[in-house]
């Protein structure tokens, strides 16, 4: 077993960060920094996804250690997780979603560089077709104008920005692991993506899944 995740977490709510600190301290694979210390993993608690929290998204972001940032916030709607992935978040969950294990989890998919999506937020952005239009700014990639993706590429992402690992998603759908990872690696080679998370918040933003 590897080295405990580091994380710090933020809330405008004293009672609330301290609870979250609870919880998170009961999980062996992550342990909670002091203030001050470089974290790997930043999960920031909040009521709404306002510019505001979205200016703290990309700020904690730009810092030099990078850390990954995971946003819990108490409601969060399709445009606002679009925002928040946007902005560079990489875990998104509403609090009352937010038992020990699922926080855990989320933060450790985002430790390793996988974006977690609630499956029924992700549904919302399907549904509406993502009903985010990015400004000029943000807009995703020329490159993805025009390009699609294939039910078994959307099937396989779906399922990535639900946090899952390759094994289940090779039994979700009935594929072995390596068609998995094969499928994964090719979206990724095709529009010259980073890793897992980097597909799937640009697939989100550009309106394929």
């Amino acid at each position: 077993m590897g080295e405990p995740v580091r994380v710090s977490i933020a809330a405008l709510d004293p009672v609330l960060e301290a609870g979250t600190r609870s919880t998170l301290l009961s999980n062996g694979d992550v342990t909670v920094i002091l203030p001050g210390e470089q974290a790997e993993v930043a999960v920031v608690i909040v009521d709404r996804v306002t510019e505001q929290v979205l200016d703290i998204v990309r700020a904690t972001r730009s810092a030099a250690h990078r850390p990954e940032i995971v946003l819990v916030a108490t409601d969060l709607t399709p445009a606002e997780a679009m925002h928040a992935i946007a902005a560079g978040a990489r875990g998104l969950l509403r609090r009352s979603e937010a038992s020990p294990d699922r926080l855990a989890r989320t933060v450790l998919a985002a430790a390793g560089g996988d974006c977690t999506v609630p499956p029924g937020l992700l549904d919302g952005l399907l549904e509406q077709g993502v009903g985010v239009r990015a400004t000029p700014a943000d807009a995703a990639p020329a490159r993805w104008a025009g390009s699609g993706l294939n039910d078994r590429e959307r099937a396989v992402l779906r399922l990535v920005a639900e946090g899952r690992e390759t094994g289940e998603i090779a039994r979700e759908l009935s594929y072995s692991p390596r068609t998995v990872t094969t499928v994964v690696h090719d979206i990724t080679q095709r529009f010259r993506l980073r890793n897992r998370a980097h597909a799937v918040a640009y697939a989100l933003r550009a309106g394929l899944l």
